[in-house]
């Protein structure tokens, strides 16, 4: 069995210059060094203008190399920028890299995103719902049932008794009791282009809070809105998700329920951090549970059987 390599400093330096030969002065070439966050790829800064991102495996190199094609679908749709490869290639047998522009700004796990951040996002959630289907598919952009509410909520409440009591009452959740969350299923109707990893550490936020840019399509499907409206929340905090979203055209429903995707989803990873099977920092996923959990006017004066269901 072909054990898969490990990408090492020599071998990035090597690549890089390899890559930039006619942009690279006499020397030793651009500094390189590991991203410390995130970890779905092997991550590289490259001097103070590029990325480069390493693949692992052939999955995650089929997903890249379908990611560099959906990158040119959405961009003139979405608002916001997302990042240009300048090379791509194999840097091992079947293992695919890009070497990206580096979007200037700072992570959103960084900085707060402002109100005319929150519009950007609400034209990022606008444009993903107009990129035509068809072509995405074409591009082998996979479609993903939306998840059970119900199954979701009966995990995070077993979850949520296994956390230390200081960290989290489970009897928050009886704000989503049963039949709320029987309310609160996914609706029938056409799928939407859906980033399906919408994390802080993926926004590109500029000083003055605005989003400049929004990072790694790789986890991208066709599916569920709601999905995006909980990554956000988790990102920037509930009340600004459901503003972003209502301004994106989203009614009650999906805003609630993306609500407590987020909410279920934060409770169950912090569980699971505790019990060792997730090795994400602490503080990054108690900042994300406080996040989603931050209270929102909408469930609070929401009829969903007489609010609408969705945009038109």
């Amino acid at each position: 069995m072909t054990q898969t390599p490990t990408p090492t400093t020599e071998t990035v330096r090597r690549l890089v210059l390899s890559l930039l030969a006619d942009d690279t002065a006499p020397g030793p070439g651009p500094e390189v060094r590991p991203v410390a966050e995130g970890g779905g790829h092997s991550t590289w800064w490259v001097g103070r203008r590029h990325v480069l991102r390493l693949t692992r495996d052939r999955d995650a190199s089929l997903r890249q190399r379908r990611e560099l094609r959906l990158r040119d679908l959405i961009r003139p749709l979405i608002g916001v920028a997302v990042p240009v490869s300048v090379a791509r290639g194999e840097w091992a047998s079947g293992l695919s890299y890009t070497l990206d522009t580096l979007l200037p700004g700072v992570s959103g796990e960084q900085q707060d995103v402002s109100a005319l951040g929150e519009a950007d996002l609400a034209g990022l959630l606008t444009g993903l719902r107009e990129v035509p289907v068809r072509q995405a598919e074409t591009l082998g952009v996979p479609r993903t049932p939306p998840r059970s509410l119900e199954t979701l909520r009966a995990d995070a409440l077993r979850a949520a008794e296994r956390l230390p009591a200081e960290e989290f009452d489970p009897a928050r959740f009886a704000q989503l009791a049963a039949p709320a969350a029987v309310q609160l299923g996914a609706q029938t109707g056409a799928a939407v282009l859906v980033h399906h990893n919408l994390l802080g550490e993926h926004l590109v936020v500029s000083p003055d809070g605005r989003v400049r840019g929004v990072l790694d399509w790789t986890d991208t499907v066709l599916g569920d809105p709601a999905e995006d409206i909980a990554g956000l929340a988790t990102a920037v905090g509930a009340p600004a998700a459901v503003r972003a979203a209502t301004l994106a055209g989203y009614g009650a429903r999906p805003c609630l329920r993306g609500l407590w995707l987020a909410r279920c989803d934060t409770v169950i990873r912090l569980a699971d951090r505790h019990r060792g099977r997730d090795d994400s920092p602490f503080p990054l996923l108690e900042a994300r549970l406080r996040r989603a959990w931050e209270s929102i006017l909408l469930e609070r004066v929401t009829d969903l059987r007489d609010g609408p269901d969705d945009v038109p």
